[in-house]
């Protein structure tokens, strides 16, 4: 509260009064709402006065002749009476505003007369020029009156416009008013006036009367004075309570409750709504919802429906909200195609179509470790590059028959016609990877078809020596996979593999399957530059 109050003020320094009159009036309506009446840094509690509010005016008695008699040619010719506007009277008038700014001067002696006569002085001028002889099609509605906005930040205190303002409906109201306010404080008790400032029996009888043609003059001024005089009458009378309120000291606004004791019983009859528990405070709801780990929205229902699940990072990962197909199942008519039973034409298949494509690839790169595996054979089209990673998923992951009845992989189901035969897939797919690279690097050399007997030939790194360093890096097989280049993989051989041993040897076997050249050689080197060089013993030992 204090830092906010701080700000405004901050504000309402730095900004011009004049140049930015409704911004500052919209902050100081912001502070009255924002705090509550008895605050005290809100309160004039001592009654000062804004005493720099000067109103400067011309203090040269001479007037351009000139131009007042083309002021007077300018003004309509239905005006009958016009006000003789001299030096006298312009210098009364605005002389006035040094008393509205600051009432106390009214105490004086001296003052008072001084006072008096310029009141008397402008009432009498206000009367004999009144608005009923202005034109009908000067006049406007009160409707009309509040569709337009009058703004006045300060007022024109130039000789040669006094005929003018006074003239105007809004400004001779402005300043009918403010006599009123200064008789109303004149009147009135104020605990900070001091003793000697109370008005005389005829200065108080002066006053009384000077108010009551004011208030005729403010019915004479149309549109709807009547309405007008009512209205600001009612407002003075309402500031007689706040005056009272502020002698006081301005106490805190609470609305009198009746002590329980008083009570009747009909009352508490028809009024159970006292009976009942005190509603609880926001915060404190806020507070027990804390601890008891649950979210408070605001809403009963709403609240209900955001405590099913409140961490919304599990609520994301829960798995219906897997929408995903696997891989299998994406698969599952791709694999059928690949069958030479099925007797698909090329052009028919699936892989063959852009859409397909593009969602294998997006599936592909979310649940299968061989898309982003290394490796030196171009694929020269995307049809091709499917139906290789479709072999390498059906190996791996087991497969739905048809009949729904149960599962085998791929090398169980050799026989059944809904897999593809791995020999004849890996020949042809290495007889094509072959003519790739003949085509791109432009050799002459012979063809050279494999037979599947040679497409089974054994890895270049035997088993038992990728055993062995497995059980040796087991429980660094994260650390093995990362400096190895199969980061990508890590997350799916967690999941899918059960124990470390196996999960490192799923990693060395990537590496071997990675280039058909590498063998044990390159490996112990590859484990000795990569920090492992108790696993790269191992190797030289069984060698």
């Amino acid at each position: 509260k204090n830092n906010l109050l701080r700000m405004c003020n901050d504000l309402l320094r730095r900004l011009s009064r004049s140049q930015n009159t409704v911004f500052c009036g919209r902050i100081l309506l912001f502070l009255a709402k924002f705090f509550p009446f008895s605050e005290r840094s809100g309160l004039n509690i001592v009654s000062e006065f804004n005493i720099e509010n000067i109103t400067e005016f011309s203090s040269d008695d001479t007037l351009d002749k000139d131009a007042m008699e083309k002021m007077d040619e300018s003004m309509d010719e239905g005006i009958a009476d016009k006000i003789r506007i001299d030096y006298s009277l312009y210098s009364k008038f605005w002389a006035l505003q040094n008393y509205f700014r600051n009432p106390l001067l009214v105490y004086n002696k001296v003052q008072w007369k001084t006072f008096a006569n310029h009141t008397d002085s402008v009432i009498s001028a206000f009367k004999s020029f009144k608005l009923e002889g202005v034109q009908n099609k000067k006049l406007l509605t009160a409707e009309e009156m509040v569709d337009r906005e009058h703004y006045f930040a300060k007022f024109l205190t130039n000789q040669k416009l006094l005929e003018l303002q006074l003239s105007d409906v809004n400004f001779r109201r402005y300043v009918l008013v403010q006599f009123l306010i200064l008789f109303q404080y004149l009147n009135a008790t104020v605990k900070f006036k001091n003793e000697n400032q109370e008005l005389k029996i005829n200065e108080a009888e002066w006053v009384k009367e000077t108010s009551q043609q004011v208030y005729s003059l403010l019915r004479e001024t149309p549109p709807d004075g009547e309405t007008f005089a009512k209205t600001v009458q009612h407002i003075l009378m309402r500031e007689e309570a706040w005056n009272h309120w502020k002698n006081e000291g301005c106490p805190e606004l609470r609305k009198p409750a009746v002590p329980a004791e008083e009570a009747s019983e009909d009352d508490k009859r028809l009024n159970p709504k006292s009976l009942k528990r005190p509603r609880k405070l926001l915060g404190q709801i806020i507070k027990e919802g804390q601890a008891q780990k649950k979210f408070i929205m605001g809403n009963p229902e709403l609240t209900r429906v955001w405590n099913y699940m409140p961490d919304n990072l599990e609520a994301c990962r829960a798995p219906e909200r897997n929408f995903l197909m696997s891989l299998e199942e994406y698969f599952k008519d791709a694999i059928e195609q690949l069958d030479p039973a099925a007797m698909v034409e090329d052009q028919y298949k699936v892989v063959n179509d852009g859409n397909f494509g593009w969602r294998a690839l997006r599936l592909l790169a979310l649940q299968s470790s061989h898309f982003f595996t290394h490796s030196n054979n171009p694929i020269n089209k995307l049809p091709e590059y499917l139906e290789a990673m479709i072999k390498k998923i059906a190996k791996e992951r087991p497969i739905m028959l048809p009949s729904g009845e149960k599962q085998e992989t791929l090398e169980v189901a050799e026989s059944n016609t809904v897999l593809v035969n791995e020999t004849e897939a890996e020949a042809e797919e290495e007889d094509e990877l072959l003519k790739s690279d003949e085509k791109r690097d432009e050799m002459n050399s012979e063809d050279q078809l494999e037979t599947p007997e040679t497409s089974h030939k054994p890895p270049g790194i035997p088993a038992h020596i990728l055993d062995a360093v497995a059980k040796n890096v087991e429980s660094q097989w994260q650390e093995l996979a990362e400096k190895m280049g199969f980061k990508d993989t890590i997350q799916y051989v967690e999941g899918s593999l059960q124990s470390d041993l196996e999960r490192a040897r799923y990693v060395l076997q990537l590496w071997a399957e990675d280039d058909p050249d590498n063998v044990a050689e390159q490996l112990a080197k590859s484990l000795e530059d990569h920090g492992f060089p108790k696993a790269a013993a191992v190797i030289k030992q069984t060698l």
